[in-house]
């Protein structure tokens, strides 16, 4: 089994506390060990020091004494005292043996701390823990107590390697211990500042996935001005706009349900009125043959209508069959159709003549038809409303063609919108301002007109009323791309 496996089976914590706690006390570690190897020079140095002064010392008490006054015994006590073997002085250019001890069969290795680069003191401590027992040390420093050039001293090295292995463990020890607090101690805080707000943020967003309808589920912000109370702020309002979109989507599949339902019968009601439309045909009478070309237009386009209500409501519109017609007479048809004539609301075109449109027949008239009826019944209510009111409702419409689009302007001599349904004039459900409205006609005439790669938009509103404008590609979209 390679390494990376082991410690891939190794259960590491998998909490986000548990990792903190962890990876604090291994960076507070690591902290200890940058400051380690200065430590161990430090205290390597001073024990060096500590060693020559008292043999120093030693030395100074020797040559005060009267000759003869120190015996080879009293030496021995003085060297075993000091920690040393042997303590020479040199003074102007001579050395002096002060103490001397037998001769020692290995040469000592000499530290000179009169002159030591960075490089050796860190290396030092390192060198006396890695060597053997039995290695003697030659010190040399300057002297302190005395006049001279240097004072020389040789001390075994067995006493510094077991005092360096003391101060090791101990300073080990200590490094465990104030790491351990200290990450406890960051813990803590941060636990107490982060994790636990995390915590109950991932908890809330679980609640609400659970049980979206619940009151209960939802975030109850903190009000802390920090990212956190951002956090808060930002899932609140998502789960706001979460919870409106599923209860939509909940009201779109209610409405769904009862369309399909409509759908059957009215499909079946349209099919016998075609059966008395073409029975109508063949009576002779010239009002009825007049009138029946737009009654037939009207079925077949409710018929197309009811067809395609359910696979509306399961993918969306169809794609469009766009081709040229003559865009006058496909205004007049809707205008027709949404009611329009002589004596209510008045139709007025500007256009050039035989100006053509490249759209989709069917979809082209529902957005007209859909334009001209909202207009209508916003000026008829105005009407109502205000009996006092101006009594001319006129719809213009504008339209020439260039840059590769043309553009439909509508407009009327309406109340105009106001400002509240402005934001939502295109939203499904959101957009409509008669009681008995669904919101949908505005949201699928610019998704029919954004299906052949053009839009609709609201381009002024105001107590003289409201303009809309539509554009369409004068050529198939693969073309204008």
């Amino acid at each position: 089994m390679t390494f990376g496996a082991m410690l891939r089976r190794i259960p590491w914590p998998t909490g986000l506390s548990a990792r903190l706690l962890g990876l604090t006390a291994l960076f507070v570690m690591f902290a200890e060990l940058l400051i380690l190897g200065p430590s161990l020079a430090g205290f390597h140095e001073n024990w060096l020091i500590v060693r020559t002064r008292l043999a120093e010392e030693a030395s100074v008490a020797v040559e005060l004494a009267p000759p003869g006054a120190i015996s080879q015994r009293k030496t021995a006590e003085l060297l075993e005292g000091a920690g040393v073997v042997t303590v020479a002085v040199s003074s102007h250019g001579t050395r002096r043996l002060l103490l001397a001890a037998p001769r020692m069969d290995k040469t000592p290795d000499l530290i000179d701390l009169r002159d030591r680069n960075a490089l050796a003191k860190f290396a030092a401590p390192w060198w006396t823990l890695l060597s053997g027992d039995g290695r003697m040390l030659r010190i040399v420093a300057r002297p302190q107590f005395r006049d001279g050039d240097f004072v020389e001293i040789v001390t075994p090295e067995a006493p510094l390697r077991r005092d360096l292995l003391a101060y090791l463990s101990t300073l080990l020890a200590s490094s465990v211990f104030i790491s351990l607090v200290s990450g406890l101690l960051v813990y803590v805080s941060l636990n107490a500042v982060l994790v636990r707000p995390m915590r109950r943020i991932t908890l809330a967003m679980e609640r609400f996935r659970a049980r979206p309808e619940d009151p209960t589920a939802r975030l109850k912000s903190s009000g802390r001005k920090d990212e956190i109370g951002r956090a808060e702020s930002e899932l609140d309002r998502m789960q706001e706009d979460l919870l409106a979109a599923l209860r939509s989507r909940a009201r779109l599949a209610a409405l769904g349900e009862a369309v399909a339902k409509i759908n059957h019968d009215l499909r079946n009601m349209l099919t016998s009125a075609q059966f008395v439309s073409e029975r109508l045909a063949g009576s002779g009478d010239p009002k009825v043959t007049q009138a029946l070309p737009r009654l037939e237009r009207a079925l077949d386009r409710a018929v197309r209508l009811a067809s395609g209500v359910l696979a509306y409501g399961k993918s969306g519109e169809a794609a469009p069959e766009p081709v040229h017609q003559d865009l006058a007479l496909v205004i007049q048809g809707a205008g027709e159709e949404a009611g329009l004539e002589a004596g209510g609301v008045a139709l007025h075109l500007t256009l050039d003549e035989g100006l053509q449109v490249y759209a989709d027949a069917d979809q082209l008239h529902r957005i007209l038809v859909n334009l001209f009826r909202n207009a209508r019944q916003a000026m008829e209510a105005a009407a109502v409303a205000d009996a006092g009111a101006s009594a001319k409702r006129d719809i213009y419409v504008i339209a020439e063609a260039g840059d590769g689009f043309t553009r439909i302007e509508v407009a009327d001599t309406g109340p105009g919108l106001p400002e509240r349904a402005k934001a939502r004039l295109f939203q499904a459900f959101s957009g409509s301002q008669r009681p008995d409205g669904a919101g949908l006609g505005l949201a699928i005439a610019r998704e029919l007109a954004q299906g052949h790669g053009g839009d609709l938009s609201l381009i002024a509103s105001s107590e003289a009323g409201a303009r809309f404008e539509l554009r369409l590609p004068t050529a198939p979209v693969s073309e204008v791309s």
